[in-house]
């Protein structure tokens, strides 16, 4: 009986002991990539900052935004000028970072953006429409942007819902939406006055230089309430990844978790569009980003929001500070983002994963 017994248990200690390692160098992974974007969004966080016809150094800009040292000349262009710009880029970022991710994963589909699905559309059909028939400005497209995603992402989750919402019918309904709404918002394009068309127009294209300091300080806070509650809700979308009959068998209420990771990824979005603005693309590359620096350790949604964020203050720095003319974010997320979009497609049809 000793015979027989040593060849079973050698090779089950052997892949539990393999199993074991191969988690403990993923975690290591995830770890080590996310510090490493930490301080790599730190410094471009901070490099924004010190660019300018008023150049600055970096240590005189961590003190003025630290309130370590009062210099009033410094104080006024770090505090006054660059840093409602450059903690817009930020915040935003991390929001569209996270939601893609989130869309991504749960939908089991790297062309499933909320850029895609319709939630950008909703907010943009509400606020164009705040701006043309009702000559509302600030704050109040804001709420027209905010509230026009939540409605967008919550008639696609309605419409979806058959006994569940599975991933290829969800797509497929928001790109219907999204269809139908940016018809919607050319219709009240052509029946706008020339001074608000252009204003539609502008806020169409998305920047990070266009948001109040209350809309930052919603936005703000939201991330420091929705961040962590989407890390957390990181094992159950992993569950989810695997199909919901092997989600139920590891503890995972599929439904339930899904409308929270719907609603979470969604509140995000919303957020971030009202904002900026719809900055296209981001949400779209940050996951598959993250995936590609993660390796083994993919799918986490912190390390995509950071990426999201560096691409954001990327795009800012080249959009004001290396065009020959200072462009809005958008127009360089978008610039960059296209050949990627075409890329994913030619690469998706080619591995039959795109539904």
């Amino acid at each position: 009986m000793t015979a027989v017994t040593h060849p079973t248990i050698a090779p089950t200690g052997t892949a539990a002991s393999a199993l074991r390692d191969n988690r403990r160098r993923r975690r290591a992974r995830s770890v080590l990539v996310t510090c490493a974007l930490v301080v790599a969004v730190a410094a471009l966080f901070v490099f924004t900052m010190m660019v300018g016809s008023f150049r600055i150094g970096a240590g005189e800009v961590v003190a003025s935004v630290l309130h370590l040292r009062d210099n009033p000349s410094v104080d006024f262009v770090v505090r006054g000028l660059r840093l409602p710009t450059a903690a817009s880029a930020l915040t935003v970022g991390l929001a569209l970072g996270a939601s893609g991710t989130i869309f991504q994963q749960l939908l089991r589909n790297p062309l499933a953006s909320p850029d895609f699905v319709g939630i950008t559309s909703g907010a943009g059909l509400a606020a164009v429409t705040g701006i043309v028939l009702l000559e509302a400005g600030g704050l109040v497209i804001s709420g027209f942007a905010l509230g026009g995603a939540i409605l967008a992402g919550l008639a696609m989750y309605l419409l979806a819902w058959r006994d569940g919402v599975t991933g290829y019918r969800f797509i497929l309904i928001g790109i219907g939406v999204a269809i139908f709404f940016d018809g919607l918002i050319g219709y009240v394009l052509s029946r706008a006055r020339l001074f608000e068309a252009r204003q539609a127009m502008h806020w169409l294209t998305g920047s990070v230089g266009q948001a109040s300091p209350e809309e930052l300080r919603l936005l703000v806070g939201a991330l420091l309430v929705l961040l962590p509650v989407a890390v957390l809700l990181q094992r159950p979308l992993r569950a989810l990844e695997l199909g919901d009959d092997a989600a139920r068998t590891l503890g995972t209420r599929p439904d339930l978790s899904r409308a929270g990771l719907l609603a979470t990824g969604i509140v995000l979005v919303a957020l971030a569009v009202a904002v900026a603005g719809p900055i296209v693309f981001v949400a779209l590359v940050a996951g598959p980003i993250a995936n590609r620096l993660l390796g083994p350790a993919t799918g986490g949604i912190l390390p995509a929001a950071l990426v999201g964020a560096a691409l954001l203050l990327v795009a800012d720095l080249v959009a004001v500070h290396l065009l020959p003319t200072p462009l809005p974010t958008g127009v360089v997320t978008g610039a960059v983002g296209a050949p990627y979009l075409l890329w994913l497609l030619a690469t998706t049809n080619r591995q039959g994963a795109g539904g």
